[in-house]
C-alpha cells in the first residue's frame, strides 16, 4: 500500500501512454514508437496490429490508459472511460469498468451491469461470463441461461461451445446440455464442421458428433479456413483438408491460415504466400510479409519495406526504412528516419519529413517537426501551425496541446477552445477535465468554463459521476456540482474498484460505497483495493483475503 507524503510526480502529469493516439511528450519518444514497431514485427509471422478492428465498424482504442471507441473516419463515438474494452458483436461490447466487466450497446449504453470478473464475446447469441471464480453464459439482456459451474468456456461457434470441469474439456449447447463428454486436454471452436482437440498431448479433429475425424496425432494444429488447416509434425507445417488427407506437404517453419486463396507461409526464416494447391505464388524471399489490407502486404526484403499485391507484384517498391499496413488509404513509411504517408499508388501523400507522425482521429494526424507539433490532414496539408511543444490525438473535436510549458485545448481550426495558461489539463472524462493553475485542482468543461473552482490540492478523473479530491491533506469525493459526496476527512483514499473504495482513517484501513458509508470498517493495518471480488488486508500481523462484504475468503497467497 502506497503511502502518500507528497504528491508524486504520476498524480500531477498522469501517464500518456499511447496506443492508437499516440502524442510524443519528448522527441525520443519517437524513435521509441518506432523501433517498437519494427520490434514487433520482427518478432513473428502473425503480429495484431495496434488497434483490433471489428466488424461492426466500431473499434476500440486506448488513450492514457482508458478505452473508447471511434468509427471508420476516426470520430469518438464512445468516449474514453474504461479500464479495457473489446470488440464489438451481435451489437453488445465486452467492456472492464472500475474493475468489473459488463457489457454496453452501440450507443455506449451499459446493457448489462459491470459485475463480472471476466467476459467473452456474445456469440450466437451468449456470451461467457465469470464471477467467483466459475464460468456460465447469459443472454443479451444478461439472463443466466447456463449456469455457474465450469472452470473455464470458449465462445460458442456452430451450436457448441467448449467447457472445462475438473481438468477436462467437453461441449455444450445452447441449452448446456452435454452433447460431447469431458475427455479432452484442451478443445478449441469449431470452424467449418470440424473443431481442434487435445488428447493424450496429441491433436486432431472432431466434428460435431464427437467422432474423431482426424486421428489426434499432430504436435499442434490451426482452425480450418477455407477447406484447409495447417497441422504441425515433427516441427514442420503442412496443410490437410477436411477429411485429413496432406495437400500441401510438411516443409514450412510456420502456416497461417487462408484468406481469399492465399495463406502466409514461414520457410528458411523467409516468408511467403501458397495458393490452395500449395503453389507458392509469392515467393519465400522476404524477411517479414506481413497480411493484405486493402490488397496490399507490407514486406521487408533486405532490410527495406515495400508492398506487393496478392500476384506478388511489387507494387511499391522495397526502399523504405520501416512500413505499416494500409489503412484509409494510406500506409504510413520511414525513410532516412523521417516519417510519412504513402497512397496504394506509392505516392508520397504526406512526404517523409517528420520526426514522428501518429494515426489520423477525426480526419487529423499529429506531426512532429524540429521539436515542434502540427496537425496534417490526409492530403498532407498543415490544418493547424507547427508550434506546440506537446500534443495529442483530436478527440470529440478537441485536441489537448502544451506551449510555453501551459496546456490548453485547441479545436480542428487550431482556436484554442481553452486557453494555454494551465499548469495540467487532463483528459475529459464525463464531460469535465481535471486541470491545475497556481497549484489549485478544479475542473472545466468543453467550453472552457470552470465548473468546479481550482481549489483543491489534488484531484482525479470522474468516474461513474464521482472524483477523488485531495483538501488540506485529506481526501474526500465530489460530484460533477462540486458537492463533497464523502467528505475531505481520509488520510489516504483511492479510486473506486467494484463499487468500494479503500480509505485510511486513523491509520487503520477500511471500505466505503459511494454513498460515504463505511462498508467494511476501518480496522486494517494494510489493505488494497479490491480486484476479481477480493482485497487483500492485514490486521494483527495476520494476512488474508476478504469479499467485498469484508468475510474473510482464504489466506494470502
Amino acid at each position: 500500500m502506497k503511502k502518500i507524503d507528497s504528491l508524486p510526480e504520476d498524480l500531477r502529469y498522469q501517464n500518456r501512454e499511447k496506443i492508437a493516439r499516440t502524442s510524443a511528450k519528448l522527441n525520443s519518444k519517437s524513435v521509441i514508437y518506432i523501433l517498437l514497431g519494427i520490434a514487433g514485427l520482427l518478432l513473428g509471422l502473425f503480429i495484431p496490429g495496434k488497434m483490433r478492428k471489428d466488424s461492426e465498424e466500431l473499434t476500440p482504442v486506448n488513450s492514457n490508459g482508458k478505452w473508447a471507441y471511434i468509427d471508420k473516419a476516426g470520430n469518438e463515438v464512445i468516449p474514453y472511460k474504461y479500464d479495457e474494452a473489446g470488440n464489438f458483436s451481435e451489437g453488445r461490447a465486452n467492456v472492464k469498468f472500475n474493475g468489473k466487466w459488463g457489457f454496453i450497446d452501440r450507443s455506449g449504453k451499459e446493457i448489462i451491469p459491470y459485475k463480472y470478473d471476466d467476459t467473452w464475446n456474445f456469440s450466437e447469441g451468449l456470451a461467457g461470463v465469470k464471477l467467483n471464480d466459475k464460468w456460465a453464459y447469459i443472454d443479451k439482456a444478461g439472463r443466466e441461461i447456463i449456469p455457474y459451474k465450469y472452470d473455464n468456456v470458449h465462445s460458442f461457434s456452430e451450436g457448441l461451445a467448449g467447457v472445462k470441469l475438473n481438468y477436462k474439456w467437453a461441449y455444450i449447447d445452447r441449452t448446456g446440455a452435454e452433447i460431447i463428454p469431458y475427455k479432452y486436454d484442451e478443445a478449441w471452436k469449431f470452424s467449418e464442421g470440424r473443431a481442434s482437440v487435445k488428447f493424450n498431448d496429441k491433436w486432431g479433429f472432431i466434428d460435431r458428433t464427437g467422432a474423431e475425424v482426424i486421428p489426434c496425432k499432430y504436435n499442434y494444429t490451426q482452425p480450418f479456413s477455407e477447406g484447409f488447416a495447417g497441422v504441425k509434425l515433427n516441427d514442420k507445417w503442412a496443410y490437410i483438408d477436411r477429411a485429413g488427407k496432406e495437400i500441401i506437404p510438411y516443409k514450412y517453419d510456420e502456416t497461417g491460415n487462408f484468406s481469399g486463396g492465399l495463406a502466409r507461409v514461414l520457410l528458411n526464416d523467409k516468408s511467403g504466400f501458397v495458393n490452395q494447391t500449395g503453389d507458392e505464388v509469392i515467393l519465400c524471399k522476404y524477411d517479414y510479409a506481413g497480411n493484405f489490407s486493402e490488397g496490399l502486404a507490407c514486406v521487408r526484403l533486405d532490410g527495406k519495406w515495400g508492398f506487393i499485391d496478392q500476384t506478388g507484384a511489387e507494387v511499391i517498391p522495397c526502399r523504405y526504412d520501416y512500413a505499416e499496413s494500409f489503412s484509409g488509404g494510406l500506409a504510413r513509411v520511414l525513410l532516412n528516419g523521417k516519417n510519412g504517408f504513402v497512397d496504394r499508388a506509392g505516392v508520397e501523400v504526406i512526404p517523409c519529413k517528420y520526426d514522428y507522425t501518429g494515426d489520423f482521429s477525426e480526419g487529423l494526424a499529429i506531426a512532429l517537426l524540429n521539436d515542434k507539433w502540427t496537425y496534417i490532414d490526409k492530403t498532407g496539408v498543415e490544418i493547424i501551425p507547427c508550434k506546440y511543444e506537446r500534443a495529442e490525438s483530436f478527440s470529440g473535436g478537441l485536441a489537448h496541446v502544451s506551449l510555453n510549458d501551459k496546456w490548453g485545448y485547441i479545436d480542428k481550426t487550431g482556436v484554442e477552445i481553452i486557453p494555454c495558461k494551465y499548469d495540467y489539463a487532463g483528459y475529459f472524462s464525463e464531460g469535465l477535465t481535471c486541470i491545475n493553475l497556481n497549484d489549485g485542482w478544479g475542473f472545466l468543461d468543453k467550453a472552457g468554463k470552470e465548473i468546479i473552482p481550482c481549489e483543491y490540492d489534488y484531484a482525479g478523473d470522474f468516474l461513474d459521476g464521482l472524483a477523488i479530491v485531495l483538501l488540506d491533506g485529506e481526501w474526500g469525493f465530489i460530484d460533477k456540482t462540486g458537492a463533497e459526496i464523502i467528505p475531505c476527512k481520509y488520510e489516504q483514499a483511492e479510486t473506486f474498484s467494484g463499487g468500494l473504495a479503500l480509505v485510511s482513517l486513523n491509520g487503520e484501513w477500511g471500505f466505503i460505497d459511494k454513498t460515504g458509508a463505511e462498508i467494511i470498517p476501518c480496522k486494517y493495518d494494510y489493505a488494497e483495493s479490491f480486484s476479481d471480488g477480493l482485497a487483500t488486508v492485514s490486521l494483527n500481523d495476520e494476512r488474508f483475503y476478504i469479499d467485498i462484504t469484508g468475510k474473510y475468503v482464504k489466506d494470502w497467497e
